[in-house]
């Protein structure tokens, strides 16, 4: 089953309003096995709009216009569907009778230009707005159903869910189900360049790959009656996947890499403690956002200069000379030095060169050392970054939690 879905509205195409109203209609129209080929966007105008329903139907079992169900005469978009599907307007009494009850409700006076929104299509399905005046409504014609939603997503969201999605999940005999696979520690394009031959083949399930920040993820999606059938039509594709990829993929729960990472400190009890340079705190702020991170993490400091690193980590001033803050030398006594002060099992550090400015022909902006000192001893890595100062900061944090997750895997 093909669902289409027209935003109307001129603030949507002016930019003046996020469309957040067709994300969530594709995200819940995806999750009961409903396809959703096209999306448009169509100004206050008739002609056009009108011309937008018409290819819409043309092709689609299902049309949702949202917006434009409003009391003044630029708010169309009822009227131009119900004429599209051959519906004539009459006032709906119960609708009326709702409209006045929330304008009494609320103490405000209600105008003439409010009974407008009562104008349903004769014969259609009404749809009650919880949440606001303007009713929605369902048109059925031959097989095809025209969906007019209020365009407000707190009385959208609340009227499909309350109204649509009962409906549509009559006419739907199957479900939409995912898994995806994240995946650290590969590019997206060496990932896509792996599996080439298994996107192209593979119909149910399809494998499609996205690439966040650092990050990949493989999403796999099948129609199935049940979450077992759906999983069972998986299981060839994804062990097909880990059998590439299986180093690289962390979570597969809708887990981030850092929170994985820390579930397992968690899990294990293994504290940890960071001394940062380049990553100002973003590691301590990452690892504290977890509820329970008190019961794992010891203590973070943020050791920015030369005279820090050598007062409260121990560095030494002739490391720091010979080498410079931004060095395999540095790091390991960085992490050496925050895992002695702390007592911790763990301790991890940074040093870097964020940008903008700051490189050297030697060392570049984005050269970052990465350390890790534990009970396996002390490793150091050098990282060598692309971006502006906020991606690389972040990269280097998720390099960090790699490492922790090595270690972890290693020696706990």
């Amino acid at each position: 089953m093909k669902a289409e879905i027209i935003s109307v509205g001129t603030e949507i195409l002016l930019g003046e309003i996020l469309n957040t109203d067709a994300q969530f209609l594709s995200a819940e129209l995806s999750e009961i096995g409903i396809d959703v080929y096209h999306q448009c966007v169509v100004g206050d105008n008739e002609k056009r709009l009108a011309a937008a329903v018409d290819e819409a139907l043309s092709r689609s079992d299902i049309v949702i216009a949202s917006g434009g169900l409003g009391p003044t005469p630029d708010d169309i978009t009822k009227e131009v569907v119900a004429k599209q599907m051959g519906e004539a307007l009459v006032m709906h009494e119960e609708s009326l009778a709702r409209i006045r009850q929330y304008f009494a409700k609320t103490g405000r006076v209600m105008t003439k230009n409010n009974e407008k929104q009562a104008m349903l299509p004769e014969h259609c399905i009404v749809l009650p707005n919880n949440n606001g005046t303007a009713p929605g409504c369902i048109i059925e014609k031959n097989g095809k159903a025209a969906i007019v939603l209020p365009g407000p997503p707190s009385e959208l969201t609340r009227m499909f869910t309350e109204s649509v999605k009962p409906y549509l999940q009559k006419r739907s005999m199957s479900k939409l189900y995912t898994k995806t696979l994240h995946i650290f520690g590969i590019g997206e394009s060496n990932v896509a360049s792996e599996l080439t031959e298994l996107m192209e083949k593979s119909a149910d399930p399809t494998v499609a790959p996205s690439a966040k920040t650092g990050e990949v993820y493989l999403r796999l999606a099948t129609k199935a009656r049940t979450e077992e059938e759906a999983m069972k039509k998986m299981s060839d594709t994804e062990a097909l996947i880990r059998s590439k990829f299986g180093r690289y993929i962390y979570s597969d729960d809708g887990k981030n890499f850092p929170e994985t990472v820390f579930g397992k400190l968690l899990l294990k009890k293994i504290t940890l403690s960071c001394a940062e340079s380049c990553t100002g705190g973003l590691i301590a702020k990452t690892i504290t956002d977890f509820p329970g991170s008190s019961e794992i993490f010891s203590e973070g400091i943020v050791t920015y200069s030369n005279e820090a690193k050598k007062k409260y980590l121990g560095v030494r001033a002739e490391t720091l000379d010979s080498f410079g803050a931004v060095s395999n030398q540095t790091a390991r006594e960085m992490a050496d030095g925050i895992r002695k002060a702390s007592g911790s099992c763990i301790g991890v550090c940074t040093t870097g060169i964020a940008g903008p400015g700051g490189g050297t022909d030697e060392k570049p902006v984005g050269t970052v050392f990465i350390g890790i000192s534990s009970p396996a001893g002390t490793e150091v890595r050098k990282l060598s970054l692309s971006g502006d100062r906020g991606k690389i900061r972040y990269l280097t944090t998720l390099n960090v939690f790699a490492l922790i997750n090595e270690i972890i895997d290693k020696i706990y």
